[in-house]
């Protein structure tokens, strides 16, 4: 059985997000970290007019690392909003990440 591939810790993933963000022209914050080591990561991408969309990663089958829009066709920012205080009730660990971009880019790997 393959081993799945070691993993950074969050906080330097988190940073390379950022950078990335930047780079491209576009704003990135830390809307709230989580935990240093392990803690999972939510990007919400804001679209402008109260528009939003929500990406969080998860492990796959094989345990990689995948993006996936829990709320696939939701672009209503307060309903985001409310998954994610739910979500950070849930899993204290969660890294939240808010991206402003004119072409609504979330930069995932």
């Amino acid at each position: 059985m393959p081993r799945p591939e070691p993993r950074l810790k969050t906080e330097i993933r988190v940073a390379a997000h950022l950078r990335r963000v930047q780079a491209a022209g576009s704003f990135a914050t830390i809307a709230r970290s989580g935990d240093p080591d392990a803690g999972a990561v939510a990007v919400k991408v804001y679209l402008g007019g109260r528009a939003a969309k929500l990406f969080i990663q998860s492990i796959d089958l094989d345990g990689n690392a995948v993006w996936r829009e829990p709320l696939e066709d939701e672009r209503d920012e307060a309903c985001i909003d409310q998954w994610l205080a739910k979500e950070i009730a849930i899993d204290p660990d969660l890294w939240v990440v808010e991206i402003e971009d004119r072409e609504g880019r979330a930069f995932l790997e």
